[in-house]
């Protein structure tokens, strides 16, 4: 697994608006303050706000807020809000793809890339936008 450019992208946008003096920040702010393409940085925001942590507001006055507290939105969130999904192999997204036809604990390679899939969702989901 490997964090993708839009991942890092995208905490950094959490991470700003959860620090942010203002409520409401707009995309071409986030863009320009954080050194996103501001085309990149709508399609994160698209992606952020159909998973509910951000929402946008339209208008004058318009762009992107938080849609739930910092200390609510952990790491893992955002990583699947982008990227969908963890699974570090195959296998444990969908057991049809074992050449072996071994399923969960009757595969010891499957069985320990679960234990290690688990932890890293485990350690994602510790870190949040918090307060520091």
């Amino acid at each position: 697994m490997r964090i993708t450019q839009e991942t890092d992208y995208a905490l950094r946008m959490i991470d700003y608006l959860s620090c942010s003096e203002e409520e409401v920040v707009g995309a071409s702010t986030l863009s320009e303050e954080l050194k996103i393409p501001i085309r990149f940085a709508l399609k994160i925001l698209r992606k952020l706000n159909i998973y509910g942590i951000t929402k946008a507001l339209r208008g004058v006055n318009g762009g992107y807020y938080l849609n739930k507290k910092p200390q609510d939105i952990n790491y893992k969130m955002v990583v699947e809000a982008i990227e969908g999904e963890i699974y570090i192999n195959k296998c444990l997204q969908d057991p049809a793809c074992c050449s072996r036809n071994m399923v969960g604990s009757e595969c010891p390679i499957n069985n320990n890339l679960r234990k290690i899939q688990d932890k890293v969702n485990e350690e994602l989901e510790k870190y949040t936008f918090g307060k520091k």
